[in-house]
Order: C-alpha cells, then structure tokens, then sequence
C-alpha cells in the first residue's frame, strides 16, 4: 500500500529481493515528484541498504513499512521492521562482499539511527540535507509603477536565468553526474 500527503509517503511490503527495486523506483519517483533530484541516488542507496538488512536478518517476518517525510530542510527516510534486535555497524573485511550497508549509509547520509520499539520491532533512518528552495526570480514592476532606470542605458530590463535540464529515459529530468572531488 501506498499513501502519501504533500511531504510524506508511506509504502508496506514484504523486503524480498524482486520488491527491493521496485520500492528504490517508488523512492525516486516521488523525490522527483517533490523536486528533489539531487537527493535521489543517496535515498535510493539508502532504501536499499536498509531492505536488504531487513531480508537478510529480520525475524519473525520479513514485513516491513518504508516512510519517506520531508520537513524543511531534511529529507527523512526511515524502515520499521518487526524484529527487535538491533542492527550494529560492523567492521568488514576488505575483501567480504557484505557487512558495509549501515557504514555505507553513515557515509552518505547526515544522520542515522535506530528507534527501538520494544516488542513491536525497531525503526532504522537517516537524513539528507535538502537542497533550499529554487531562489525566487525578480518580479517585474506592479502595473502603474516606474520601472528601475540606470542612466547609462534606461530602463533596466531583468533577464531571468537560463533553465539547464537533461532528460533521462522517458523524458524525465535527471541531474547531471557528479564529478569524483580531486585532493
């Protein structure tokens, strides 16, 4: 089931492999529908990381809930699973192909932890920095007002920035890939 506000979304499953990547989609279509691109890959790293401890460990079930919330500045996403027992940061071998999804999500995310719910299971999130709201562009001048005016060249004419936008697959807007930082 899927439910969701303006800011929040809610989405219940069973955490196995051939659910993992539908609910990644979800996450990213509705950071795209809230405009929040920039944010996409580190959720969907995240969502996944957390489904997959939830497969790999979680008891008596594998049910679990996945909420995405946006509250200002900080993107929430949280997986509640019905098993009590507390996931722990573990330190992997170099070589292991596993262990690492908690380290990973510290990495890339602001914040994480764990709300432990007693019997009922626990709560695993983190938080992402939301990127601030698109800067307002000037408005022109209300009907019945003089214009700014600059004495070398008249009235002063507001050029609004040009729009970039790649399309990804389907027409869709995607952000440009990020460089790897030098030094």
């Amino acid at each position: 089931m899927i439910s969701q506000s303006s800011r929040h979304c809610t989405v219940e499953l069973q955490a196995l492999p051939s659910r993992i990547g539908q609910v990644r989609r979800i996450v990213s279509a509705q950071l795209r529908y809230w405009h929040l691109d920039p944010l996409i890959d580190e959720a969907a790293l995240g969502v996944t990381e957390l489904l997959t401890n939830v497969h790999r460990h979680a008891q008596p079930d594998k049910l679990c809930t996945v909420e995405i919330e946006l509250l200002r500045d900080r993107l929430t996403v949280s997986v509640h699973d019905h098993d009590p027992r507390m996931p722990t940061v573990r330190s992997a071998d170099p070589f292991a192909t596993n262990g690492r999804g908690l380290a990973m999500i510290a990495a890339v995310s602001e914040s994480w932890g764990v709300r432990p719910l007693g019997a009922s299971g626990k709560t695993v999130w983190f938080t992402l920095p939301a990127p601030p709201p698109a800067v307002a562009l000037p408005t022109r001048p209300a009907y019945g007002t003089k214009p700014a005016t600059s004495k070398a060249t008249g009235p002063c004419l507001h050029k609004r920035p040009a729009l970039v936008r790649t399309e990804g697959r389907g027409g869709h807007p995607r952000t440009p890939a990020r460089l790897p930082a030098v030094g």
